[in-house]
């Protein structure tokens, strides 16, 4: 039996798309700045990250099927900061953006390493975003590079987003 495995080797040729929310800036500037700065501190050239800022979590989702469909990402990172206030609203955002997130990755057959960070108080939020609990920014582009070095490493076919796309028309 075969042991396949990523590692923190970015394949030859890979691109990367950051997408974060504009939403607490203070704290997702912070997320995008670890994000990077990992990405190149593996090996990843800055020529081949992307960063493409959206108004909030919400819009996250689309924006990263609309780059999935397009081809061209080996994987996404998708970074922001909802923080729970009075209302459902949270819930609604924190959730509605973590499942699409998941769907995203499954109808396109790409990796998306989820980084938007869904806390009850902005102090939790500074504590993931460069304080005492890391920065999860860097944790989600670690993701997304050895996860495209795992799907190098898979079957010829078996995630090839042009192919996946095209057996998913009707």
């Amino acid at each position: 039996m075969s042991h396949i495995e990523g590692d923190l080797r970015s394949p030859d040729g890979a691109r990367y798309a950051i997408i974060a929310s504009r939403w607490n800036p203070r704290i997702t500037d912070t997320l995008v700045a670890g994000a990077r700065t990992t990405f190149t501190g593996n090996g990843v050239a800055e020529s081949d990250v992307d960063v493409i800022r959206v108004p909030g979590a919400w819009e996250i989702p689309l924006t990263i099927a609309r780059l999935a469909h397009a081809g061209g990402y080996r994987a996404f990172v998708a970074l922001g900061c909802v923080v729970r206030g009075d209302t459902r609203h949270y819930e609604q955002v924190a959730d509605g953006c973590s499942n699409a997130l998941m769907q995203v990755s499954l109808d396109h057959g790409v990796p998306v390493a989820n980084g938007v960070l869904a806390v009850d108080r902005f102090e939790d939020a500074e504590a993931r975003a460069g304080g005492s609990h890391g920065n999860k920014g860097e944790e989600a582009a670690l993701v997304a590079i050895e996860m495209a070095h795992l799907f190098s490493q898979l079957p010829a076919g078996a995630f090839d987003l042009p192919d996946f796309i095209e057996e998913a028309q009707p």
